[in-house]
């Protein structure tokens, strides 16, 4: 198998979740081998430092003000990203949230926020992205960031809606497969399930001695699904620590 992302290069990757982190990772590795970049997020002013720290690579980042938690605002800034910059040929599905809480004694509001955002924002701008792929016969890659909590029930207190918002994200990805096949799209479906990555994410744990991944090692399992040939699809990719358990 020939590993090679030529085929994307000057082609629009969006990254929902760009400003820092594990989604800041992913643009940057995306940029430097020359694709053109829509990083989402609600803190805009850190994607467009990022982007002007990435002015002089290969490829190019612009900034999108999006909420993922608002349907309006995910579907009207998808809408300007292919006016502006052309149709979509990658989506990375990467924003993602965790509120500390219970199901017994949980805030029903928190829950609705990650669910919006961890399962309903990735599902809308999914459609809105197939829908142009549709539209302009693109050989597309869709690639959620999910996390190995949504193939494992883990013994995390606190943890109450996040590993079930990735559970559904799990569930997603391969019935988007399955519809992907019946409907005769060539569009890839990837699911990147990463173990413990050291970022800003906020964990009801404490983290400080555990054995991480960086930002980095994502991001190069993100290139690795989007270089197989057109004949390969990387359906799920797990990615954890040397050693963690």
């Amino acid at each position: 198998m020939v590993l090679s992302i030529e085929r994307f290069v000057g082609k629009v990757a969006v990254v929902t979740g760009a400003s820092s982190g594990i989604g800041a990772g992913i643009v940057e590795a995306l940029v430097s081998n020359g694709l053109i970049v829509a990083g989402l997020g609600r803190r805009v002013e850190a994607i467009e430092s990022l982007a002007q720290k990435l002015a002089g690579s290969k490829g190019k980042l612009i900034a999108f003000k999006c909420d993922m938690t608002k349907e309006d605002e995910i579907v009207s800034t998808l809408q300007q990203i292919i006016s502006k910059l052309g149709p979509i040929s990658v989506l990375i599905n990467n924003a993602g949230l965790s509120r500390t809480g219970s199901l017994i004694n949980g805030d029903p509001k928190s829950w609705k926020t990650v669910l919006e955002t961890n399962v309903l924002g990735l599902c809308i701008a999914t459609k809105q992205a197939i829908q142009n792929m549709i539209a302009n016969q693109t050989l597309g890659h869709i690639i959620h960031i999910n996390s190995v909590v949504g193939h494992t029930v883990m013994n995390i207190p606190g943890f109450d809606m996040y590993g079930p918002s990735k559970y559904a994200v799990t569930a997603l990805a391969e019935t988007l497969r399955l519809e992907i096949n019946r409907e005769k799209l060539q569009i890839k479906i990837t699911s990147v399930s990463p173990g413990y990555v050291k970022t800003n994410f906020e964990f009801p744990i404490n983290v400080d001695n555990m054995l991480g991944l960086e930002s980095e090692d994502v991001a190069d399992a993100v290139i690795y699904a989007l270089s197989t040939p057109p004949h390969v699809n990387v359906s799920e990719l797990s990615v954890r620590a040397t050693g963690s358990l």
